[in-house]
């Protein structure tokens, strides 16, 4: 395991989850009772409703994001709709401190957005606010990304891709790698077999029993390297066409 993680991993108590809840029915968390990180850059991948996003958006807030996302010192909500998980989970730090975090989500940057030009009008820096709702939403993830990516710090990112296209996503790995370089820490949910591929990476696959997988092993690298070299046969045989 690497030790200079700044979060080692997590634990979870079953007994602070109630009998009924939707939880105990995912089959990739009910049975979890601990998760040890072992790289900077960590991928829960699976298909939807494996329960990666509810895995994911439980450590963000047991380390003391948001719900919806940014940084720690954001506080607001629009929606309440976490689960108990993370009144469950207890993590395991590393004696590092993150020097910043952020918390990224495409579901809710809309919100996130319009909040981050609040704070900063509101906020006693001299520089202009910069209002990501100019941009696309592709250029305003990328620029959330650059402008808070910094030296050794945390973040989690909540299927990233539904904001970027192709050269988005690799820039993405661009700006990550680089943060990497300099002690920040990853997790990452995500269906993207350009995101999965970042090198030296952990894979934890969340389809039935949670495991570690290699990346030509995930769903999303099969199933589009499959279509891309067999894309007329594909389509013929989906489209039953003669």
């Amino acid at each position: 395991m690497n030790q200079d993680l700044i979060v080692r991993g997590f634990r979870i108590d079953w007994d602070r989850i109630p009998d009924d809840s939707y939880l105990r029915d995912i089959p990739s968390i009910k049975e979890l009772n601990e998760l040890r990180f072992e790289t900077p850059v960590s991928y829960f991948a699976g298909e939807n409703g494996s329960g990666k996003s509810t895995l994911l958006e439980a450590v963000a807030i047991a380390y003391g994001f948001n719900p919806e996302g940014g940084t720690l010192n954001y506080s607001f909500s629009t929606f309440d709709s976490h689960s108990e998980l993370c009144r469950a989970m207890k993590l395991i730090r590393s004696y590092r401190k993150a020097a910043w975090g952020y918390f990224l989500r495409a579901e809710s940057f809309y919100n996130v957005a319009t909040k981050e030009a609040e704070y900063s009008r509101d906020s006693s820096s001299k520089a202009p606010p910069e209002d990501l709702h100019f941009k696309s939403h592709g250029e305003s993830f990328l620029a959330a990304a650059s402008r808070h990516f910094r030296p050794g710090g945390f973040y989690i990112l909540d299927e990233p891709e539904a904001a970027l296209s192709a050269q988005g996503q690799i820039t993405l790995l661009s700006e990550i790698n680089e943060s990497v370089k300099h002690g920040s820490q990853f997790i990452i949910a995500t269906h993207s077999p350009i995101l999965l591929g970042f090198p030296g990476a952990t894979i934890y696959s969340l389809d039935e029993k949670m495991r570690v997988i290699d990346y030509e092993d995930t769903d999303s690298y099969r199933l589009t390297s499959l279509f891309l070299n067999h894309r007329e046969m594909i389509l013929s045989k989906l489209f039953d066409e003669d």
